[in-house]
């Protein structure tokens, strides 16, 4: 069936998760892009390892949890740099060809989310930040079920939302265990693979694209 919605990951697949420490490597330091790894890492680590306790947690607290790891584990003292790099998370950079891609969908009319596990209220900064609110029909967090991805009940909420089966649906993410996820469900799944790293979940049917703007030109 023809595609009818373009659902996106946030972190990482719009957003740049690097540009909160990269905003702030002059405090930071030349370690700068150690923390970032370090703290990305941690915080999906957190949101996988909560999941299987059964537990939920806020994703702004596992988000701070997994700083105040990566600050010790890199050696960046603490003080005025922390809340400036949770300030800076708030509001990440948009990654530069995701205007024009989501203009592009929307154009074809398209309807165009987003699902993530960050929080409505993360999410609402991080869109406003970007401009791109106007461009979507839907933010969806996981807050709505309470358990994060790859939770088959998270990708659940796109039918919800749309009333679109799975295969009516492109879903894009640059988290190769997201897309694997996505793709089990049985989306249309996309993994923007921009580091060009090698597959991890070679069973799943995913396409493989560098950065967003391959959609333009795809009819996946």
């Amino acid at each position: 069936m023809p595609i009818v919605a373009y659902v996106f990951d946030a972190y990482g697949t719009l957003f740049d998760v690097q540009s909160a420490a990269s905003r702030n490597a002059a405090a930071v330091g030349p370690q700068w892009e150690r923390l970032a790894e370090a703290w990305r890492t941690k915080q999906l680590e957190y949101s996988w390892v909560e999941s299987l306790m059964g537990r939920h947690p806020d994703f702004r607290d596992l988000t701070e949890r997994a700083l105040d790891y990566a600050m010790s584990a890199v050696g960046v003292p603490g003080g005025e740099v922390r809340g400036a790099l949770l300030d800076a998370y708030r509001t990440l950079d948009a990654y530069p060809e995701v205007p024009e891609v989501l203009e592009a969908l929307k154009t074809r009319g398209a309807r165009l989310a987003i699902l993530s596990n960050g929080t409505p209220a993360m999410l609402a900064d991080a869109v406003q930040a970007a401009g791109i609110g106007d461009l979507l029909d839907a933010v969806i967090s996981v807050e709505e079920v309470g358990v994060f991805k790859p939770d088959r009940r998270v990708y659940e909420l796109v039918e919800k939302h749309f009333g679109v089966p799975p295969a009516g649906v492109s879903f894009q993410s640059s988290n190769a265990w997201d897309a694997a996820g996505a793709s089990a469900f049985g989306f249309r799944t996309v993994w923007v693979n921009r580091a060009g790293r090698p597959r991890e979940y070679p069973g799943e049917a995913v396409t493989e694209v560098r950065d967003l703007s391959a959609l333009v030109g795809m009819d996946i």
